[in-house]
């Protein structure tokens, strides 16, 4: 990726729209042979990327659009008696609509993609999917097409993720569960069968290695020492971005949103760089399944939010908090420990359980 002739092709993206159809298409197939072979080393080996110098321009004014994320320290008496410390990295805050791990795994894709030429993104998602209504948002601003394989049969009416999806212009294609399967054995961005020149297949939930690369901003944002990183867990992407990033002395902790997710362990181990010991993924937390609740975990939240002023939503990051105030009951960490925990964001799923 650091050849001049790839850094002349991110040069030349803004004049493409000027060439014919043909020629364009052309071109966007040579990108993407030039590209294919360092990718594909990426998914086979699970390497990380190297350090890119240079960006797609479209790319750089997308990065304008996002806030800081900040740390802050959770004050509960409880917390105080068990002598453990607990601080939330606020990836909530880092955009309205693209937030948390969703923007941290599609920055770098999209990058890629811009830089290959893509005019088209493909992904798949459930109804209610923060990955493909973050991508979707995405095309909007970027002013470029996407597309989405949606989980199931259409209801009497869209939920309210994918009217936005379609408002800002994402074609929704509805497929059974049994062909939802099969699309997730296609991981590469060249992978899905059908593909046409310019367009870019994204596997679910942005499960790539190039999306590790932005995940492990995350740590690097931290500026404070720490025992234990926490985070929850949909495919593992986002624990394997900081499992690969974190210093050697701190722990990583998944607190899986499924049930049944022992393959947890497994994807994650394909996606890290290398082998690592310093990780674990509970999978005791998911109450009943994913985006399952129970009266337990919604009174978590309601005393959590009232107390903190920090909104959650039930499917992640809510069963996150609620493990690990479970597991600092337990005594599991030790006194004078610090954990920090990760905000996915993904708040706008909250609408989910109302409507």
């Amino acid at each position: 990726m650091h050849s001049a002739l790839q850094k002349q092709q991110c040069q030349n993206n803004a004049n493409e729209h000027h060439s014919s159809s043909t020629a364009r298409m052309q071109e966007v197939e040579q990108r993407r042979s030039s590209c294919r072979e360092p990718v594909e080393g990426l998914l086979s080996e699970g390497e990380l990327p190297g350090d890119l110098t240079k960006h797609a321009p479209n790319w750089l004014a997308l990065n304008l659009h996002f806030n800081p994320s900040s740390l802050n320290k959770i004050e509960d008496p409880f917390l105080q008696d068990s002598g453990v410390e607990l601080w939330i990295k606020r990836d909530d805050q880092l955009h309205p609509i693209i937030s948390g791990n969703k923007w941290r795994k599609l920055k770098y894709i999209l990058d890629h993609a811009l830089c290959l030429g893509s005019d088209t993104l493909i992904s798949m998602g459930g109804a209610y999917s923060n990955h493909l209504h973050a991508l979707a948002y995405v095309g909007k601003l970027l002013d470029i097409k996407t597309k989405g394989f949606i989980r199931g049969e259409p209801g009497p009416e869209l939920t309210c993720t994918l009217k936005d999806m379609q408002d800002w212009g994402m074609e929704l294609e509805f497929v059974s569960r049994t062909a939802y399967r099969e699309l997730r054995h296609h991981r590469g961005h060249y992978d899905l069968p059908g593909l046409q020149p310019g367009q870019y297949w994204l596997p679910e939930g942005g499960s790539h290695p190039l999306a590790l690369r932005g995940v492990a901003e995350i740590v690097h944002e931290i500026v404070i020492p720490y025992d234990v990183l926490c985070v929850p867990c949909g495919t593992g992407t986002t624990m394997a971005g900081l499992i690969a990033s974190v210093p050697e002395q701190v722990s990583v902790l998944g607190i899986s949103a499924l049930k049944h997710a022992e393959f947890l362990n497994t994807d994650v181990k394909k996606l890290l760089p290398c082998s690592k010991k310093n990780w674990q993924i509970n999978l005791d937390y998911h109450c009943g399944g994913f985006a399952k609740t129970n009266p337990e975990l919604l009174s978590f939240i309601n005393r959590f939010e009232q107390s903190t002023k920090i909104p959650l939503e039930p499917v992640y990051t809510a069963k996150m908090l609620f493990a690990l105030y479970n597991l600092i009951e337990k005594k599991t960490f030790k006194p004078g420990q610090r954990i920090i925990a990760i905000h996915t964001g993904g708040l706008q799923g909250n609408r989910g359980f109302t409507q």
